[in-house]
């Protein structure tokens, strides 16, 4: 196996990215990049979900549009090595509009909060808001044929 630490991030395909069609391109790069899927939920985020996922930003100017666009929207959570630097990475600057060629906000992005993803930014955030997502019944463990490789 690579060198590396294996780990969880969260990654959220915000509304934008579902209604523009682009959950399948999205989730296709990350596996791309090797790392896998481990749990997947489509569901509704309530008002409630949101406030306690976007709590640090609560009392800034941006929050209230943060909740109104999170409030619905699809949630995956990928695994693999070093996976919270790799997909920052893979998702590029908050702002679609500097985002660098070749991330998804910079390819796909049309503006700042309608940004198409959510990425843990550390493994304190990563193990905090996949609390909020998932169960740990909710994660499989299998085997990708790749894995030897990567």
């Amino acid at each position: 196996m690579a060198e590396g630490a294996l780990e969880r991030t969260l990654v959220l395909v915000k509304p934008d990215g579902v209604k523009r069609g682009l959950m399948g391109p999205i989730l296709h790069r990350f596996e791309s990049k090797g790392l896998k899927v481990v749990a997947a939920r489509l569901l509704q985020v309530t008002p409630e979900l949101a406030a306690r996922h976007y709590a640090e930003h609560e009392g800034k100017p941006f929050y209230p549009g943060l909740v109104q666009h999170i409030t619905s929207g699809p949630v995956l959570a990928l695994e693999g090595r070093t996976a919270i630097a790799v997909v920052r990475l893979m998702t590029g600057a908050t702002n679609p509009q500097t985002a660098a060629p070749g991330t998804i906000r910079g390819d796909y992005g049309l503006a700042i909060t309608p940004n198409l993803v959510h990425a843990s930014d550390s493994p304190a955030s990563a193990e905090r808001e996949l609390g909020l997502y998932f169960r740990a019944e909710d994660y499989l463990a299998y085997t990708r044929s790749d894995e030897k490789f990567l």
